[in-house]
């Protein structure tokens, strides 16, 4: 039997999330690009990840930035060549570090070659790569789906009066996984870029390939996004799918799968990745990133509570120990800036991207850094009306609420400007030159203009920074086997400010203190928590000295307090009374 915990090199390393277009532009067209990423590995070493993971940079009509790709074997031309991507790959290895590449399996551009062929008829051998329905009596789409978009999953093709299914954007088809060939060309691609040395793929909304081929309608419901995700998410064949691919690919290479598998249930996520099952390496814990999202339209917010996000963090780091692997994902170039959503953007935007930096370094999982979060980077600013944004799931919710129901456009704005993709999508901020460095043209999406307070140049010369508390704590994870593997148990649960949590693994224990709150909090820790500290030291606080003077009034057994997002993590070696 494969053992849950046997080391990994991807369980022990630390992600880090590249966007190109956003990352760093070298021939100065305000595009990021394949040469302007080489030209910043020595930064990426410096902060210590192992792993970096590049978004699409096939070739792209760019409706959906990459994750419609036209062409699977070839680099876009806006991002370099494939010469380029090639020293890309040998600078990443010579220094040590792995590159894997984002790999998008639940459909294509509609102006891939596979499509172009499929639309011209329906005799062509390529029909079936796409799904395909026949009206209902009345004409109308196969059955009420509703796209991400908020639009209908279904898209008639006029010449043949058939629908094609599509759950993003009507130019993003589904592939037809049912249909071996399509099985069969997308295998041969992924063999494609491993031969040519990648170390692995994330991959992209893995758990729709599957889908109910009855297409029922979906019950009723208020959802205005997504109603029938119980049809096409974890569906009848995707274990099957999944093992295919490992038995006939992934085994065959020094490779790991990270798998983008968002409504999965525990239950699934063991499924997913108990190694026994050759199917995936890890799943991407998503839950948290979505915290505040209501339920029936992701757009809109809820209220949520620190107790929210602990029963979402127990629910992963408890319910699957021992019987699965999980990727630590709390944002990424689809949601939020971490500190504008989890934190705090001003007076405390550094205290609180330092706590945050420590609660994704010290859970168990591989932790997946997005770029800029390293130094605290912020929500967009540009965003003033629809005409500046630039993504289409934003675009698609203001012409849903504001051209056809006829909602306040200030409203929904309101909302975009809190949600949107744009948000982590700002270039990242280098130095506090007109463009944030990124560029010498003007960037294809403006740059924050908090770029002077926020910038990489700024954080390398203050060892107090943002940046250095990254690279400190990342190095404080590679040498303990407890954060990477141990076990996980939640204390305080009942608190609304304080997330405490240990981490225990043989002799090796740590407790976690972290103040999840913009004011002062009072910490009193019970009996058996301050005999652990005193059998502990401190390894990294955020607050200097002050730290130091908590440390000494929690070890007495005194209430004491912590200073707004304050946090502390303390580690012993001794062998703990149960």
């Amino acid at each position: 039997m494969k053992t849950i915990m046997k080391p990994e090199f991807w369980k022990e390393s630390v992600v880090y999330e590249i966007y190109p277009r956003s990352f760093k532009d070298s021939n100065n067209d305000g595009i990021g690009d394949i040469p302007g990423i080489r030209s910043k590995l020595d930064y990426l070493q410096q902060l210590g990840v192992d792993i970096l993971w590049l978004t699409p940079v096939y070739v792209s009509p760019n409706v959906d930035y990459g994750y419609d790709i036209k062409e699977h074997h070839d680099i876009q031309p806006e991002y370099g060549t494939m010469d380029d991507w090639k020293e890309l790959l040998d600078d990443v290895h010579r220094r040590g570090m792995k590159l894997i590449m984002d790999l998008v399996v639940n459909h294509t551009s509609d102006q891939h070659e596979w499509f172009q062929q499929a639309i011209s008829s329906p005799d062509n051998p390529y029909r079936d790569y796409y799904i395909w329905q026949a009206p209902k009596e009345d004409g109308s789409a196969p059955n009420n789906w509703i796209s991400y978009l908020g639009d209908s999953m279904w898209k008639l093709d006029e010449a043949s009066n058939e629908y094609y299914l599509h759950s993003y954007s009507e130019k993003q088809p589904d592939l037809n996984w049912e249909n071996p060939k399509v099985r069969h060309d997308m295998k041969e691609m992924m063999r494609f870029w491993l031969d040519l040395g990648i170390d692995g793929y994330r991959i992209d909304a893995v758990n729709m390939i599957s889908k109910d081929t009855s297409f029922p309608d979906a019950p009723p419901s208020d959802k205005l996004q997504a109603n029938a995700e119980g049809f096409y998410k974890n569906g009848p064949r995707i274990h099957e799918y999944l093992h295919e691919l490992y038995t006939d690919v992934f085994s065959h290479y020094k490779m790991f799968t990270a798998g983008e598998a968002a409504s999965v249930s525990i239950d699934d996520v063991k499924k997913y990745t108990n190694p026994d099952r050759e199917e995936m390496s890890m799943v991407l814990m998503i839950e948290a990133s979505k915290v505040c999202d209501a339920d029936n339209d992701m757009w809109q917010s809820k209220d949520w509570s620190l107790h929210d996000l602990k029963e979402i963090i127990a629910k992963w780091e408890e319910d699957i120990y021992g019987q699965g692997w999980m990727g630590i994902y709390l944002s990424n170039h689809d949601h939020p800036r971490l500190v504008s959503y989890l934190g705090h953007e001003g007076e405390y935007r550094t205290d609180s991207a330092k706590m945050l930096a420590m609660f994704l370094l010290t859970l168990r999982g591989t932790p997946y850094i997005y770029q800029g979060d390293e130094i605290g980077m912020t929500n967009a600013e540009h965003m003033k009306t629809i005409e500046d944004v630039k993504e289409q799931q934003a675009q698609g919710y203001y012409k849903q609420m504001v051209e056809e129901k006829g909602e306040d456009p200030e409203v929904i704005m309101e909302r975009i400007r809190a949600k949107a993709r744009d948000n982590a999508r700002t270039p990242m901020q280098w130095d506090d030159s007109e463009h944030a460095g990124f560029s010498t043209a003007t960037p294809w999406i403006p740059a924050h203009s908090n770029k002077a307070e926020i910038n990489v140049a700024q954080q390398l010369e203050d060892k107090d920074s943002v940046f250095h508390f990254y690279r400190k704590m990342i190095g404080i994870r590679k040498e303990s086997s407890a954060l990477i593997y141990g076990k996980y148990a939640c204390e305080l649960s009942d608190d609304p400010y304080i997330f405490a949590y240990t981490r225990e693994w043989n002799d090796e224990h740590w407790l976690i203190i972290l103040n999840f709150s913009k004011s002062s909090t009072d910490l009193q820790l019970p009996e058996q928590l301050v005999e652990r500290i005193q059998q502990s030291e401190l390894m990294i606080g955020t607050h200097g000295e002050h730290s130091e003077e908590v440390v000494q009034a929690l070890k007495s057994g005194q209430q004491t307090t912590l200073h707004p997002y304050e946090s502390l993590a303390f580690r012993g070696l001794s062998i703990l009374d149960q």
